[in-house]
């Protein structure tokens, strides 16, 4: 038997009485029609890894395609201006030491030669003051050199989220502003964005089953499982007289952002009539189906429609009430 047309899914029950072994009574039953449209994959996140400092890119330890971790380092931005605001703060913190020791030293002659009464007052409290105030610089240098140290561990680029690299617009060598993008990343999971005439926008809603086909040309026709989910979000608003929904549906981790798959969506119900699948018989290219009669079965032409779970859509050729002769 020739396969069936392009797959409008069905729910078909075939509501059959039996008449006599081997025959079935046809009778129409309502089943769903869905439409055939594509999907697109996406990601429901796309964050940017961005260099919080200026400077060069030195390195690079990702690529288009990669999978990253949250907190992971996928780069490293130097800037040669940090060491040398090191080494300046380094010695200015050496300089000030210096002169704190000085300072500790002449306090404490003036603290001897007070207690016998050949040093003022006025000039111990100068030198105790001078000591402070060196204390208190040391320490202001010494959170500087904290921030600049600061500033060379934000050289490290970090992944903001779990996901997969999409691209990386710059390289090794290249010159990095703070702020700008490194690497973008999908984060967050995956999901079909579906575009369906604003003729089915009355019949689609959250909870609506969907049908994800095989990926690639001809994974139809190789007869592939499909993969099921279903509407999470229709948006309110139409775009090119398109109604916009995003579907869930699970395995699409190893698919490509951006890749198109088709998709079968439920929109219509109708009235249908379904025969076995081994009713049918081929001859020549025409479908036959043995229906009985009076004085003996007679094999009628028909064209067929969707097959689903062993059943075949009847478009023409048979009627209500026929009995199909089953082998």
């Amino acid at each position: 038997m020739r396969k069936a047309l392009a797959p409008v899914a069905l729910m078909l029950a075939l509501q059959c009485s039996v008449a006599q072994a081997g025959e079935v009574v046809l009778q129409p039953t309502t089943v769903q029609d869905l439409k055939a449209v594509f999907g697109q994959v996406q990601s429901r996140d796309t964050v940017p890894a961005r260099a919080r400092i200026g400077g060069v890119l030195l390195s690079r330890s990702v690529d288009e395609g990669t999978a990253v971790k949250a907190g992971q380092v996928i780069a490293t931005v130097g800037d040669e201006k940090l060491a040398l605001q090191l080494q300046a703060v380094d010695a200015r913190i050496k300089a000030l030491q210096a002169q704190l020791e000085n300072a500790k030293a002449d306090l404490e002659r003036s603290q001897a030669l007070i207690a016998r009464g050949a040093e003022t007052q006025s000039r111990l409290d100068q030198l105790r003051t001078a000591a402070n105030v060196l204390t208190n610089q040391i320490a202001a240098s010494q959170a500087d050199r904290a921030v600049i140290v600061q500033q060379t561990t934000e050289g490290q680029v970090l992944a903001p989220k779990d996901g997969r690299v999409l691209t990386v617009p710059t390289v090794p060598g290249s010159v990095i502003m703070p702020g700008e993008t490194v690497a973008r990343i999908a984060a967050g999971g995956y999901y079909l964005r579906l575009a369906l005439p604003e003729r089915h926008a009355a019949h689609i809603k959250a909870g609506d089953p969907v049908s994800v086909g095989g990926r690639g040309p001809g994974a139809e026709a190789q007869g592939g499982p499909r993969r099921q989910g279903k509407i999470v979000k229709v948006y309110p608003e139409l775009e090119g007289g398109r109604v916009i929904a995003d579907a869930e549906v699970d395995g699409l981790g190893d698919f490509f952002v951006g890749e198109r798959v088709p998709v079968w969506i439920p929109v219509a119900t109708r009235q249908a009539l379904a025969v076995p699948a081994d009713a049918v018989q081929t001859r020549e290219g025409v479908d036959y189906v043995r229906v009985a009669a009076e004085g003996g079965a007679i094999d009628v032409p028909v064209v067929l429609g969707p097959a689903q779970d062993g059943r075949v859509e009847i478009l023409s050729g048979l009627r209500a009430g026929d009995r199909v002769v089953t082998p």
